[in-house]
């Protein structure tokens, strides 16, 4: 086990701010490790949603999850976009960002849905450089989320895990390893989703992920709804006993629950996350 490349604090387990939550976080502040909010559900905005973002501020740990940043686009950089980012980031104080590996439109239009790449060489510099770009305007290292997909390129040269390991490396910037993406992708791709963690850099990972799908028959939909399946609690075991202790997340972003159902399908991660911290101990002694 590699200490961890960047300083950032092992959080705990965590859940999404959602809207259908706030009445109950300010008002109760339940015992809730920390929160990921989306990003761009607080630029350029005022109000009552900033405010809540702000109160949680206060009292929780929060970071951000964007879902706009687009880093494998051929557009250039949305600048105005990263500066509406950096400008939160100041008012909020965030422990870190994050975003997907993917392209969400092209000629200005978004999609707004996270659109696989090809992994080519062509397209790991064009990632690279572009994180480079990023990361320079927003002076902080940014985490970059694998994302489950349903198709794959003819074109690709090396398998996305290799992708997001050499990107990590070139671009000298943070993971977020989302073990329910791993897990369908590999069911809808036919590959080994331990072989996937194994490879790559566990000191670069800073967040995880984890979330329930949807099985279609003929392959699995990252829903974010419902309780997570046994093979990916087993996945993110897997990954904590490489990583050491990390922040996990829970997300449920479907037919969204009361809090307690939603905190109490995360706090399964702490089972995972205390012989971690237990094999971390043994190991430094």
């Amino acid at each position: 086990m590699k200490a961890p490349r960047f300083d950032l604090p092992a959080l705990g387990v965590g859940i999404g701010l959602r809207t259908t939550h706030y009445g109950r976080v300010l008002a109760e502040r339940p015992a809730i490790d920390w929160f990921e909010v989306i990003t761009e559900n607080y630029l350029s905005t005022g109000g009552r949603p900033l405010r809540v973002l702000e109160q949680v501020a206060e009292r929780y740990p929060v970071v951000f999850h964007g879902v706009s940043l687009s880093i494998g686009s051929t557009d250039p950089l949305d600048r105005n976009y990263l500066a509406q980012v950096k400008d939160l980031a100041a008012r909020i104080h965030p422990h870190w960002i994050s975003d997907h590996l993917c392209w969400t439109g092209v000629a200005g239009r978004n999609v707004h849905d996270l659109l696989p790449l090809p992994y080519t060489e062509e397209c790991l510099r064009h990632v690279v450089a572009r994180v480079r770009q990023v990361q320079d305007i927003l002076e902080r290292p940014i985490a970059l989320e694998n994302p489950s997909s349903y198709v794959q390129f003819r074109a690709s040269q090396m398998s996305e895990a290799e992708f997001l390991a050499r990107m990590a490396e070139d671009a000298d910037c943070a993971l977020l390893l989302d073990v329910n993406n791993v897990y369908v992708s590999s069911r809808n791709h036919d590959f080994d989703p331990v072989a996937y963690v194994d490879a790559l850099p566990a000191e670069r990972v800073v967040q995880f992920h984890v979330a329930g799908h949807t099985d279609k028959g003929t392959h699995l939909l990252d829903t974010h709804s419902g309780t997570a399946r046994l093979e990916v609690w087993d996945l993110l075991r897997h990954a904590l006993e490489r990583t050491g202790p990390r922040a996990v997340l829970y997300e449920w972003d479907e037919d969204i629950p009361d809090l307690d159902v939603v905190h109490a399908e995360a706090l399964r991660a702490r089972a995972f996350l205390q012989p971690s911290t237990r094999g971390a101990a043994h190991a430094a002694r």
